[in-house]
């Protein structure tokens, strides 16, 4: 079973099977392309592919599972041969056994096990999942989300996700957590929480973060979507000081770089030898 680097932070490419995702809407929607975009990760970088085929950006409407299972299934099984572990993106449990059985490794629920099913799935296959905070639904989540304390209201639900995947048998080391930067947040609340990750870090999961192109950084910029790179790796190399294990990420080449000059300056253990 792959685990995570333990010099810095693994990196996550995201590849979306959908035609309406916020970023990457419509650029993998067939598979052959899909694969490309897969192959060019990987010499870019990335440490493991995210596949999803259904959009979970704010206001986005659900898709049935027949449907979803017809983007990423294909694509799950096409990408094998790039040699990286898979992860399926995906709230559905009938999604995430059929991309288990296709070669996916990995379970990254946006829903933190919405579906009843999901923990049984998960604990049978023995993969790593990653459970999300999200408050509401995608068609709703950013209207109006209210917190009294973001980032201890958003631990303590990890938590009880992180333990109830405990009790259902999936072991301790496989469980990510990831605060859910954009769902269900305001900008400011993207803020508190990147600002308070040390308190999910603690907890001794490994936190997966994604802050790749979001809003939270245009609202600071006035960036457009595809202008927020330079914010994305300010966030970035910032949450990866905090400790966390995961980066999730669509400029792969540009966040492979960014982790990688951070970890020599976090960790000064790692020069072996003199650089030019």
């Amino acid at each position: 079973m792959w685990e995570l680097p333990s010099t810095r932070p693994a990196l996550m490419g995201i590849l979306n099977i959908t035609p309406d995702s916020f970023s990457d809407g419509g650029l993998n929607f067939n598979q052959s392309t899909a694969v490309d975009s897969a192959r060019r990760m990987v010499d870019e970088g990335a440490d493991l592919l995210d596949i999803g085929g259904e959009s979970t950006r704010p206001g986005a409407v659900e898709v049935s599972a027949e449907e979803e299972l017809r983007r990423v299934i294909p694509v799950i099984e096409a990408i094998q041969s790039v040699g990286l572990p898979i992860s399926v993106d995906t709230r559905k449990a009938s999604v995430a056994k059929a991309a288990l059985a296709a070669g996916a490794t990995i379970v990254n629920d946006v829903s933190a096990f919405a579906d009843p099913q999901m923990p049984e799935v998960c604990a049978l296959a023995g993969c790593h999942v990653c459970l999300m905070h999200m408050k509401g639904e995608p068609q709703s989540m950013q209207k109006s989300p209210t917190y009294g304390d973001v980032v201890l209201e958003v631990t303590e639900y990890l938590v009880e996700k992180a333990k109830a995947a405990e009790l259902a048998g999936i072991v301790k080391s496989r469980i990510w957590l990831d605060p859910g930067i954009g769902f269900g947040k305001t900008g400011q609340h993207n803020f508190l929480l990147l600002h308070g990750l040390e308190e999910l870090v603690d907890l001794g999961y490994p936190v997966m973060i994604g802050v790749s192109r979001k809003s939270f950084i245009g609202a600071v910029s006035h960036a457009s979507v595809e202008q927020r790179l330079p914010g994305t790796l300010a966030a970035q190399v910032l949450a990866q000081a905090s400790g966390v294990r995961v980066v999730r990420a669509h400029d792969v080449s540009e966040a492979r770089q960014a982790i990688d000059v951070a970890a020599m300056i976090l960790r000064p253990s790692l020069f072996s030898k003199p650089l030019a």
